[in-house]
Order: structure tokens, then sequence, then C-alpha cells
């Protein structure tokens, strides 16, 4: 079970390699580290539901309290100062498409806000409570779980909303199926969440963001039922399911989800180069996205990103070797690591491997086997885990992600970087930022930025200082004409940059679209939109 204030499961809490922690005092400083606020006493200063009886509402304290933030910086600050504005006011756990309509009707007469939570692991402010507003109702989407129905022949697989990753491989597997898509909360997420927020698996260039994997499916929304037949597809007007994908519960609650399958792999690979620097390891990406070959992946890390993967990945022999032989290549002095992802058949996998290997090496890479990059596939679900252990250590940790053309990828890869690691030199504190590609298209990429930097002894300092952090970002993101958000959604936490992306019209027809579905604006007031409709 996860821990109620943390992404790392209870009782398995990830230390921080030593090499790891020597890094980040070079680079930032010595943590401080303050106790957390027990769990006892948070669920002890729970204000009393504002809701009425309900047979499928659970107005239990610690319930509400473990349903009341995601996995976003400011969730975390809540949660481990004990400090919660909000709480919803009641969890209900519906196990039919009924049950939901049930509860959405309830919430309309009397007055409350909905909530749709799947697995929890929102990083934008997705699922939190509006402090100072009604009462709300979040609708846990634990019951609604598991495969519905299967056609093997053409692939299609329907799941419960609430179809955690693992299980949904898991109930794939046997018919010699998967999705293939890996979010980094894979383990944590649901279908429903991939769906709403607009999710990208770890390997979308062969197996396609959620996008291209969701047929069709049932929303149960405020004004009615909406069902998306799975068809190959279609020209019947605009497709609904663009509507859904990415509404971040805003029009309802998607209750089942058919997506398309596909055979197993037969084989996978995912080997490693490093290349000189960073602008080779960009034109490297570039040409193998633009090649069309037969990948599942492309990753390439800025130099301190490469740096701190392997500071973490300790002290061991390989490590060691693998360092000296870089400097006999004279790769560096500040290297750039690029993985690569191929899956399928046998001799397609090989022959892809090769055509990029060419590649690569025209840009003056190296290869050095399938270590690497088999240590990243072994881990790649355990990563989150280290904020807990950073966090513990006096540092707080988040990501953000953008994606935007190749030709302006250099400059807004540039001032993301300049953004956060000077986003808090009025403060006289340092933050180490890196970041990398990991979703390679013919025309651009995505740049995923992570940033680490010292918590404050009060906790309302740190939330100050994570603001300037997002908000210096946010915008060299949309000075350098890139997306707000390439895979994590809107939530509470981009949504005021959303009008620079979408333009008054087009937030006027979300707006509208909304109402539609929701006239009365219960579902997840202040996300994605901002305000209610």
């Amino acid at each position: 079970m996860r821990r109620w204030n943390g992404w790392a499961d209870v009782g398995s809490l990830p230390t921080l390699p030593a090499e790891a922690l020597r890094l980040l005092e070079s680079e930032i400083g010595v943590g401080g580290a303050q106790p957390d606020a027990e769990l006892a006493d948070v669920v002890a200063a729970v204000a009393d539901s504002r809701l009425a009886d309900h047979p499928l509402i659970a107005r239990d304290a610690e319930d509400r309290v473990r349903h009341a933030r995601g996995q976003s910086l400011p969730d975390w600050i809540a949660l481990r100062s004990g400090r919660l504005d909000a709480v919803p006011d009641g969890v209900a756990r519906p196990a039919a498409a009924g049950e939901v309509r049930e509860l959405l009707a309830f919430a309309a007469a009397n007055g409350a806000s909905v909530i749709p939570y799947g697995g929890g692991t929102s990083v934008v402010g997705g699922i939190t409570p509006p402090a100072g507003g009604p009462p709300s109702l979040t609708i846990a989407l634990d019951g609604l779980a598991g495969l519905v129905a299967l056609d093997e022949r053409s692939g299609l697989a329907t799941f419960g909303g609430g179809t955690t990753g693992p299980a949904l491989e898991a109930a794939l597997a046997p018919h010699g199926l998967t999705l293939g898509h890996f979010p980094q909360s894979f383990e944590r997420s649901t279908l429903g969440g991939w769906v709403a927020a607009r999710s990208a698996g770890q390997q979308s260039l062969g197996f396609g963001r959620i996008e291209d994997l969701f047929a069709g499916g049932r929303v149960e929304a405020p004004s009615g039922s909406l069902v998306l037949p799975a068809h190959p597809a279609s020209a019947a007007g605009p497709d609904l399911r663009q509507l859904v994908l990415g509404s971040e519960g805003r029009l309802g609650i998607l209750t089942e989800a058919t997506v398309r399958a596909v055979p197993r792999p037969a084989r996978e690979a995912f080997p490693a180069w490093f290349l000189p620097d960073w602008p080779h390891a960009v034109e490297a990406a570039r040409s193998v996205a633009r090649a069309g070959l037969p990948l599942s992946m492309v990753r390439a890390s800025t130099p301190l990103e490469t740096a701190t993967l392997l500071s973490l990945a300790g002290e061991s022999r390989s490590i060691g070797l693998l360092r000296r032989y870089l400097r006999l290549r004279h790769i560096g002095p500040e290297p750039s690591l690029l993985l690569v992802g191929a899956s399928g058949p046998e001799r397609v996998v090989e022959s892809a491997v090769r055509e990029v290997a060419g590649l690569v090496r025209r840009q003056g890479g190296i290869a050095v086997g399938g270590s690497l990059g088999r240590r990243w596939i072994a881990s790649r679900f355990r990563t989150p885990d280290l904020r807990d252990a950073l966090w513990d250590a006096g540092y707080a940790l988040d990501t953000l992600e953008t994606a935007v053309d190749w030709t302006h990828l250099p400059d807004l890869a540039a001032a993301v970087a300049r953004a956060l690691r000077h986003g808090l030199d009025d403060f006289e504190e340092r933050v180490h930022a890196f970041s990398h590609i990991s979703h390679v298209y013919s025309s651009g990429s995505s740049l995923y930025a992570t940033y680490v930097f010292r918590r404050a002894a009060d906790p309302d300092e740190t939330l100050v200082r994570w603001r300037r952090l997002k908000d210096a970002a946010s915008q060299a993101i949309v000075e350098h004409g890139g997306t707000i958000t390439h895979q994590h959604g809107v939530g509470r936490d981009h949504a005021r940059y959303l009008p620079a992306e979408k333009g008054e019209l087009g937030l006027a027809v979300l707006a509208d679209v909304a109402r539609r579905f929701d006239p009365d604006g219960i579902m997840n007031p202040g996300v994605l939109l901002g305000d209610a409709p």
C-alpha cells in the first residue's frame, strides 16, 4: 500500500545512493530535513462532513484524507506539513455505471462538486478539492476495474476505467496481447486517468500515445451517458473521443474504455550510446525520429541528467569501467546518454538497432551495449520513489514537461534550464535542474525537466520557492512556443497558461462543451479550465 503522504509503498522507502547525495550537496548545498505531520493528527483535525447520508458514500475522516491530494509538489507540501485547507466531504466507490449516475444526481441535488479519482497520481493538482468551496464528493474508481470484454480477433479490449496498468497488462498477457502503454506512473495510475489526462507511455513511439490506443468507451455525465463506439475509423463528423481525451473529469466520469491491444513483441532491445555533447544528442534523436524506423522509444539526456543518472547508479565496478571507457574514447567532458527501444520480431529489432547505430555514429556517438538500457527498464517505475528519499534528506523534487518542433527545441531547452537554475537566485538558493527528450515525432519532440531544490524550514516558504520555479519555467515554455503540457495534463497548476495555447475562442468552445455535459458546473471545478464553467 502506498504511504498516505508520498509515493513509495509503506515499508519500502528507497535510499539515496551516497554518490547522488554528494552530487546534490556539491550542487545546491546540504538539505535541511523537517519532521512530517502524523496521519493521526491530520485526521483528528478534519472537519465533519457536510454531505448528507448516502449508502454509497463513506465519510470516514482518514479515508477522506487519503483521497485529499495527488502527487504534485503542492500536494506533497500540504500532506507532509498537515496543512490541508480542504479535504473531500465523502468518498464513494461505485461498482457499476448506474451507481455513478446515482452519485452524480445526488451531488447535483445537494450542491456538491465531484472529483473523479483513479490512482491518485496527478502531478498537476488534478484531484485537489477547492478550498472554501461547496461540499465535495470524491468518486474513486476502484470498483470499476478489470477486463469487461475482449475481442481477440480485432484486438479490442474493454476495461473498467479504474483498472491500473499492471492489472490491465496481466489481463491481456494470457492472450498474448499488450497495450504497451507504460507511463512512469504505470504501477499506480489507471486507464481512465490515462485517457482523462491524455498521457504518453514511455514507449509511445512504437505503441502510440493514449489517444492512439483509446478506441471508445462510456462516459457518465450529469447530463446523461455518452457511448463512444470503437470504430476503426469514421468520417461521421468530429470525433467525440477527442472531447473525452484530456478532459480531466470536467465532462464526466469514464466508466469503461475500449483500447486497441496488439500482440506482445517477440523481442525488445534497449541499447545505449553516448554522444559527445547535448547538441549532438539532439541531432541524433532528430535523425532517428525522422528515419521512420520501427522503434518504440528514443530518449536523450542532457549532460547534467546523464551525470545524475550515473550517480544514482552508485559506485559499482561496471559504472567505474564505463567512466574510464568514455574517457579513453574522448567522449565528454559533458557527454549525453541516448537510449533507444526497439520492439517486435527478432529480425526487425536487430535491423532497427543497426540502422540507429549508423545514424548515431554520424553524430560521434559510441555504443556501450545494453546493460544501461536494462538497468533503466528494471528501475523505470521505481524512480519516483526517490522523491520520498530526497524529501527525507531535505530536498524537494518536481518535474514539468512540454513539446515543441525540432527547430525551436534547442532554444526552448536552454530557456527552461536557465529559468530553473536561476529561479531562486533572489532567495540565494541554487537549483539542480536537468532534462531529457523521450517522446520524439517527425516534426519535434517532448522536453521533460526535473528540478531539485532545498526545502525551507517553513512549508509555506517551500511552496513559494516552488511557485517561483514553476512560473519561471512555464513562462519560458510559453514564450518559446511550447505546449504547456505534453503528457501530464493541465490540472490546476497549468490552467492559467492554457489561454496562451488555446486562445479566447478555443477556451470558450471548451467551456461551452463542459456546460453541455455538466450544466451546474459540479465536475472537478477549477481543473483544466480554471474557474467552473
